[in-house]
């Protein structure tokens, strides 16, 4: 019993001082730790010693050229900004730049996701672009969009839609910055709109059922892409587009007569579509220096079509794209030796 005892005393004592050791290592690591945190709190990482315009100006960089819309999350979106550091967080939420181009699509919440963004992006111009998925039904999703952005009209700068076309009436007005509209409606609707307070809209994208009830201040529009419109919609359009310097046409099939327009200024068309047979000789374009049309445009006869239509435009072509060839590429270079022809 005693032995028992003393033994237990001895192995006490010997585990105390075990204790007593492992207490010294401790506060010795906890002094190197704190000396260590020490050294780590006083460096600064080079890139966080950069002037803060040095910073915002490669956060710009970092996300897609604007007008182009980031993603709202993951790699090249600015959120991603406000994750790295406090210190970039602070900068990125303080930098306007980075909020003035969203994209939104019904698959993402809207809840207070657009207000916040254009709350970050305080006075800048804005770029927007908003699609809808035609396999689902996002009426109610367009239309809190719409209701989030129409108050923002004044900054509008690149504007990009695919709505039905009742929601148009939330967003006329002026529109005093807007440059570039890019509209594709989803149904036929006979109400007109007008959107001819832009005095600096200058490119404008549409599809058949916007180009059909809207009406655009044409003859400030440089650049015009119409998508799957009749001939005979494009005339009085292009009839009013007098200074266009770019213009892409995906026409559909016609057999109405259409009338000769003149495009002075233009210097680049193409055409797509279906074949709309003699469509191009209804075109006189002195200033036409680019030109891609379907092979099936031209006729039975494509090099006489080409020449009658640069000879009555009085246009000296430098390039040229045949689409969907089906002769021999020889017949267009021995027609038109000073023109550099190319096939796609």
């Amino acid at each position: 019993m005693l032995s028992s005892l003393a033994a237990d005393r001895a192995r006490l004592a010997d585990l105390e001082a075990q204790i007593s050791e492992l207490e010294r290592s401790l506060s010795e690591l906890k002094s190197q730790k704190h000396l260590v945190l020490g050294r780590l709190d006083s460096y600064k990482y080079p890139i966080l010693t950069l002037p803060n315009e040095t910073t915002i100006e490669i956060f710009i960089h970092f996300l897609p050229t604007y007008p182009l819309c980031p993603p709202l999350k993951g790699p090249e979106s600015p959120t991603l900004l406000t994750q790295i550091c406090h210190q970039w967080r602070g900068i990125a939420l303080e930098t306007p730049a980075l909020w003035r181009a969203i994209s939104m699509s019904p698959s993402i919440p809207c809840s207070s996701l657009p207000n916040m963004w254009l709350s970050r992006s305080r006075h800048y111009p804005l770029s927007f672009d908003y699609h809808v998925d035609r396999r689902v039904d996002s009426s109610v999703h367009a239309a809190e969009v719409i209701s989030a952005l129409a108050p923002h009209r004044a900054r509008w700068e690149h504007l990009g839609l695919q709505i039905v076309t009742s929601l148009l009436r939330g967003i006329e007005g002026p529109m005093p910055l807007l440059r570039s509209l890019n509209l594709r409606l989803l149904n036929r609707d006979s109400t007109r709109f007008s959107f001819l307070d832009a005095p600096l809209l200058r490119t404008a994208i549409l599809n058949d059922y916007a180009a059909e009830i809207l009406t655009l201040p044409w003859a400030q529009l440089t650049s015009l892409t119409l998508f799957r419109v009749f001939p005979r919609e494009c005339a009085p359009i292009l009839r009013h587009a007098s200074s266009l310097v770019y213009c892409e046409l995906d026409l559909v099939e016609d057999s109405d007569d259409v009338p000769d327009i003149t495009l002075p200024y233009l210097r680049s068309l193409t055409l797509t579509g279906n074949s709309v047979m003699q469509y191009l000789e209804t075109l006189i374009i002195p200033a036409l220096h680019d030109l891609c049309v379907p092979e099936s445009f031209l006729g039975p006869k494509p090099t006489e079509t080409l020449t009658s239509f640069m000879s009555k435009s009085g246009c000296t072509l430098g390039e040229l794209c045949i689409t969907s060839p089906q002769l021999p590429r020889d017949l267009y270079y021995k027609a038109f030796t000073s023109i550099k022809i190319s096939f796609d």
